[in-house]
């Protein structure tokens, strides 16, 4: 049992052998590791997923309530398997040595930063992937320096009305410019393998919410004026109502055509044209990956 302090909410709970959604925690989790899936994916941009694909590793619970979060029944229903840390070392094992992974990609992992450090106490013989909210305490982030190799961290927000209205995180917006700077620090520029997948370095994700072209073009201002040039930017067109926001009228619709239009435009004046621009066929609930503890 320990005192959970690793994300920025600071609940103080103590999380021991509790089951999956039992948890006393924001996350809701024990002190073991619950994955809902643990297999190649290949939606992930192209420079993660590769050829071989993603060894993709979707962590149960979440320290964000995103209203309109396509992960659900794992990030709010807590659905997932517990496992021991050999058992989820046993995991990465497989994924890298049977299906020839490219990386293992940590699907938000920041509450049981404890075990998966644990389970990769020895290398594993790829590049780690720390797939994030952004919503992070630089002091978990310093625990996972020299472990992981790649950060795909979202940017959601710069403001913290749209924070606290669809994530329940006023903060979120000063935690995740420090933990992006942060990440920047340990990874430093993007480095590639001879088949462009990235070996190490780091890829921001911003997805357009509707109704919010404005802040979505604040948010790719920020890393334009914050992070060096040549920051790898993905920027999301697939945002579909899931959850809550389908009871939500500002959120219960797909992106516009102009909305987009606006978005892509000023990621371009700003010169940022390294990474990747999601078209809005994206928008597709059919990418969403079956969690039925596949691999587990």
């Amino acid at each position: 049992m320990f005192v959970c302090n690793l994300c920025p909410r600071m609940c103080n709970a103590k999380r021991g052998g509790e089951l999956p959604g039992q948890g006393k925690g924001v996350c809701r989790m024990g002190e073991l590791p619950v994955v809902a899936r643990a297999a190649l994916h290949f939606d992930e941009e192209p420079c993660i997923s590769g050829s071989r694909g993603s060894g993709a590793v979707f962590f149960s619970g979440c320290t964000l309530k995103c209203v309109y979060c396509q992960n659900e029944q794992i990030s709010r229903g807590c659905f997932g398997k517990q496992l021991t840390v050999d058992e989820l070392r046993a995991v990465f094992e497989r994924l890298v040595t049977e299906e020839e992974a490219h990386n293992i990609n940590l699907v938000t992992g920041t509450h049981f930063t404890h075990a998966i450090l644990a389970a990769l106490e020895k290398p594993i013989g790829v590049p780690v992937v720390w797939n994030s909210s952004g919503f992070e305490r630089i002091e978990t982030l310093q625990m996972l320096e020299g472990k992981v190799q790649v950060y795909l961290p979202d940017l959601k927000y710069v403001d913290p009305e749209g924070a606290s209205l669809f994530s329940r995180a006023s903060t979120y917006p000063v935690m995740a410019e420090k933990a992006l700077l942060e990440m920047y620090r340990q990874v430093g520029p993007n480095q590639f393998d001879d088949e462009d997948v990235m070996t190490r370095g780091m890829l921001i994700r911003h997805l357009i919410l509707p109704g919010r072209a404005q802040q979505s073009k604040d948010a790719l201002s920020w890393i334009h004026d914050h992070l060096p040039e040549g920051t790898w930017v993905s920027l999301m067109a697939q945002y579909t109502p899931c959850g809550q926001a389908k009871e939500m009228p500002a959120l219960n619709r797909p992106i516009t055509q102009a909305e987009y239009d606006e978005v892509v435009d000023h990621l371009f004046a700003l010169g940022m044209e390294d990474g990747y621009v999601q078209e809005l066929e994206a928008a597709d609930a059919r990418f969403i990956p079956p969690f039925d503890l596949t691999g587990v």
